[in-house]
């Protein structure tokens, strides 16, 4: 694709983002209380389920949504009959707080000051407290919670027929990977916000509970509001445990009456929120905590207060289509919560970034999550890959590549240290009446190669392997005399992809008739977006074995140098990790 059309499809994307923005504001009369009606029916469907494998279909649904009007029916009445009481006794309350600062001002001594404080808190007080339109977001008018519960009803008795109707309107060309994403939606959805809705309401009955017993005037609404506020993320905790503890400054006598409204609610929000929430549903909605945040900003400027509350299923069904729907990956990569570059392009990145110390880091902890020799396949061996690959195609200097490969060499002494202090209680002691397996090393690749031979010598550090490296300057007659004088059992050339491999067979060749009785490893070592189709060509050179990783590498050269230790990591191992 050329660039003028790369730009005009970037330009056709940004302007149908702006135009879908433009329709959900403009549409947000009708579709809000859609969104709610059908994120309520992610809720029930579970239920409804449940009930329909036991009493049949329209039992089930009547009956779920009999107990849902039963439920709220019920808290509306305490809610509105508490509410009522609560208008009529603000102006005690009002008095109250007065009193308390007049105190505070006589103890104090500065009376300019906290006379205009008091008149900020008052006012405030008047303002916050007397206007309870508040109610009216969380309740909603009656028309339109009357709309809501109908489409429930109606999204629960046809939630099968709707989803077949909506694969058939996208094809059934991609039946599999849009019954995938409503499946993958459905589930994170209702996990999520069944989860959410209970640990809510039991966090609200806890808050109702104590506040009842700190003795605070009508707990039922605290409760309630903290229950429902709980589902907005990260301020909802907030909001939900201010108005409370500005009514308990006003409403109960002395100040250890507040003090003890605010500890309750901080208590409770760190054991809900480290102990309980991490414990329940950690990593259910899949969505990374920045992109939640932006997300809650977003949906709260599109549709207010009730986009707040549906801000994180409606991002979590934002992911699941980034996934599933070719052209929206992008979605996906920005907001969910795993790793955004794998393992190797993450240390290979911050090497480019010549970040040394956040690279090292990353070893560290790949090492104590995998297995630990695993390193050398799974992030150190690929960089130089990647490296010599976007020199190839002018994307690096050489000069940007060497500092890749500097980079690497002094991490190397760190890495080895490492594993051998996380393997010291495991490892067996070679043996020492076998005599060293002599192992010369050749650097087909230049310097990379080189580095990749060091870290054999490293990944082999338990067996008794005696390594040499080659001078690559040498003739293929001196090199068959090195051989011979050293008595080298083995000889393996470095030559990491994409590196032709000309070369190596030449030189593979002209050994193999020198010495037919000589063991020729070649490493292509690579990971795999690099690794060649065919290791034919080289064996037909004349190579023993072709191998890929060092793990490949150590199982064949185990056996030659006098067993393996279990504590080795396998081919399994390393394509696991």
């Amino acid at each position: 694709m050329d660039e003028p059309t790369r730009e005009l499809r970037a330009w056709v994307t940004f302007a149908g983002l702006v135009l879908v923005v433009f329709v959900l504001y403009w549409t947000q009369a009708l579709l809000v209380p859609i969104a709610l009606a059908g994120l309520l029916a992610f809720v029930l469907a579970p239920v409804t389920t449940w009930l329909e494998r036991r009493v049949g279909r329209v039992a089930s649904i009547l009956a779920v949504v009999l107990l849902m009007l039963t439920f709220f029916g019920f808290i509306g009445w305490g809610l509105s009959h508490q509410v009522r009481h609560f208008a009529a006794d603000l102006p005690r309350y009002r008095e109250n707080l007065l009193s308390k600062l007049t105190s505070v001002r006589g103890a104090n001594g500065a009376p300019g000051r906290l006379d205009q404080t008091a008149q900020q808190i008052t006012s405030a007080v008047d303002g916050a407290l007397l206007n309870i339109g508040w109610l009216e977001v969380i309740l909603g008018p009656i028309g339109t919670a009357g709309f809501v519960l109908i489409m429930v009803v109606f999204l629960l008795v046809e939630r099968k027929t709707l989803r077949d109707r909506l694969i058939s309107l996208v094809g059934r060309g991609q039946m599999v990977r849009t019954t995938r994403a409503f499946d993958e939606a459905g589930s994170r959805v209702s996990r999520q916000l069944m989860l959410q809705s209970l640990v809510n309401l039991v966090y609200g009955m806890v808050i109702g509970t104590g506040l009842f017993l700190l003795h605070l005037p009508y707990p039922l609404i605290w409760g309630g509001l903290a229950a429902v506020l709980r589902f907005i993320p990260y301020v909802g905790f907030a909001i939900a445990a201010g108005v409370p503890a500005v009514v308990s400054v006003a409403a109960l006598p002395g100040w250890n009456g507040p003090l003890s409204v605010m500890l309750l609610f901080g208590c409770l929000e760190l054991f809900t929120s480290v102990v309980v929430e991490t414990r329940l549903y950690a990593n259910a909605a899949g969505i990374s905590q920045v992109a939640l945040l932006i997300s809650v900003a977003f949906w709260a400027w599109l549709w207010g207060p009730l986009g707040l509350v549906m801000a994180t299923p409606l991002t979590v069904c934002l992911v699941v289509l980034g996934k599933h729907v070719p052209g929206l990956e992008w979605v996906g990569t920005l907001m969910r919560d795993s790793p955004a570059l794998s393992a190797d392009d993450g240390y290979y990145q911050r090497l480019i970034a010549r970040d040394v110390a956040d690279a090292a880091e990353r070893i560290d902890q790949y090492i104590k999550s995998s297995a630990p020799r695993s390193v050398y396949d799974a992030l150190l061996l690929p960089a130089l890959s990647y490296a010599a690959r976007d020199r190839l195609e002018e994307r690096l200097s050489e000069l940007e590549e060497a500092g890749v490969i500097d980079a690497t060499r002094e991490l190397l002494p760190d890495v080895s240290e490492a594993i051998q202090r996380l393997e010291a209680n495991r490892l067996k002691t070679p043996p020492t009446d076998v005599p060293p397996l002599r192992l010369l090393g050749y650097p087909s690749s230049g310097a990379s190669g080189e580095l990749a031979l060091t870290m054999l010598g490293c990944f082999l550090d338990d067996l008794p392997v005696d390594i040499c490296i080659a001078n690559t300057k040498l003739r293929v007659a001196e090199l068959v005399a090195f051989i011979q004088e050293r008595q080298i059992a083995v000889v393996c050339f470095a030559d990491l992809p994409p590196n032709s491999a000309s070369k190596t067979r030449y030189l593979v060749r002209r050994l193999r008739d020198a010495l037919p009785n000589l063991s020729i490893v070649v490493g292509r070592w690579s990971p795999t977006a690099l690794k060649d189709e065919s290791p034919q060509i080289l064996q037909d050179a004349g190579a023993t074995i072709v191998v890929s990783t060092f793990a490949e590498a150590r199982l064949f050269l185990g056996p030659l140098a006098g067993g393996l230790p279990t504590t080795a990591p396998t081919t399994d191992d390393v394509h696991a990790a």
